[in-house]
């Protein structure tokens, strides 16, 4: 008799409760002026707890998600500082998806004679740190080579000649025009951006050591024949002054391919 009664109060208390605090109770209730019922979700009856505020902010700032709450331990510092150093360069003007070779993306471009066509065209400024005298234009490839010889044999040959290598002297670098500009030739390298001449070489004193003039100067001629030398294989074609007539005065690199391999002369 005792224990019914006390059942009796605690469920007359429990009534009395969820009827003073119907948002409790997991059972429908009306909502204001509507005469259907709907049901209350089990986060609005208070049945599922709600994230506290700071948790919530938490969130927001880190944009949630197993992963990015576990970012942090995935990256070192050095890591992350090579991360944001690489991002500050693709800023200032990395191309060809290499932050050595710096310019502007100019896209398709097209010329007068059929076939001086570049699909993804580049406008070059520098590369590997060394500037071009002008901006030059040409394809991803070309300017891959340019950087795989210098890297591997301009800066190395000049390393200590008057401070090393700051600038190439551009002669040329797209124009759609034949080979050599002869009536009636192929069409040039140049006019398919697979070529660069280059006809001097600017050291960082401020001496400017051309190749014309430096191809057999005592004190530059062996630094000449090894940037010849060593553009033969990042490049397809390497000419220089020992070539023809056309060619005393610059070299001219160019990244066709042939079936015996590079043609360097």
């Amino acid at each position: 008799m005792i224990r019914a009664a006390v059942l009796s109060v605690l469920i007359i208390s429990a009534d009395a409760a969820i009827a003073a605090d119907p948002a409790a109770s997991l059972r429908p209730t009306s909502r204001g002026g509507n005469s259907a019922q709907q049901p209350v979700t089990l986060e609005q009856s208070g049945a599922i707890a709600q994230p506290a505020q700071s948790t919530q902010q938490e969130n927001a700032k880190t944009g949630g998600g197993l992963f990015s709450s576990l970012r942090p331990f995935f990256r070192t510092k050095k890591v992350a500082r090579e991360g944001r150093a690489l991002k500050k360069l693709r800023e200032q003007g990395a191309v060809c998806g290499d932050v050595a070779i710096q310019g502007e993306v100019v896209g398709r471009v097209t010329g007068k004679i059929r076939g001086c066509v570049i699909e993804n065209a580049v406008r070059v400024r520098s590369v590997s740190g060394v500037g071009l005298s002008q901006k030059s234009v040409m394809d991803c490839q070309t300017a891959s080579a340019i950087k795989n010889w210098l890297d591997g044999s301009a800066k190395p040959a000049l390393a200590k000649q008057g401070g090393g290598l700051q600038t190439l002297r551009v002669a040329a670098h797209y124009a759609c025009r034949t080979r050599n500009n002869q009536k009636g030739a192929k069409l040039s390298e140049h006019g398919k951006g697979r070529a660069i001449d280059i006809s001097a070489f600017k050291l960082r004193d401020g001496t400017e050591v051309s190749v014309l003039k430096g191809w057999n100067a005592a004190r530059f001629s062996s630094a000449m024949r090894r940037m010849h030398k060593g553009a033969c294989g990042p490049f397809g074609t390497v000419l220089g002054p020992n070539a023809n007539r056309f060619h005393r005065d610059h070299f001219h690199f160019d990244t066709a391919r042939y079936r015996s391999g590079s043609y360097c002369k």
